[in-house]
């Protein structure tokens, strides 16, 4: 809304954790498709910062619910599922 790319939420009793969502940019980013010529295109990329309490929720946890968070973002017909 405000173009800001990211940020650290700040979580308070009784949340465990606290998820803060940075604009979507477009970035050029190298080419891994085999049959294009180009050697770099561009990609649409956000950022994602997950802030939790290690008094609640261990940061092993919490890196896998956000690369699950991940995965679900880029392919969004598995929350279909």
């Amino acid at each position: 809304m405000y173009g800001i790319k990211s940020c650290a939420p700040i979580i308070r009793e009784p949340q465990a954790c606290a998820l803060a969502l940075g604009a979507l940019e477009n970035r050029i980013v190298p080419n891994d498709a085999q049959d294009s010529d180009e050697i770099y295109k561009e990609s649409v990329m956000m950022t994602a910062t997950l802030s939790c309490d290690h008094r609640v929720v261990d940061g092993a946890v919490g890196a896998q619910w956000l690369s699950a968070f991940k995965s679900h973002v880029e392919n969004p017909t598995t929350l279909l599922l």
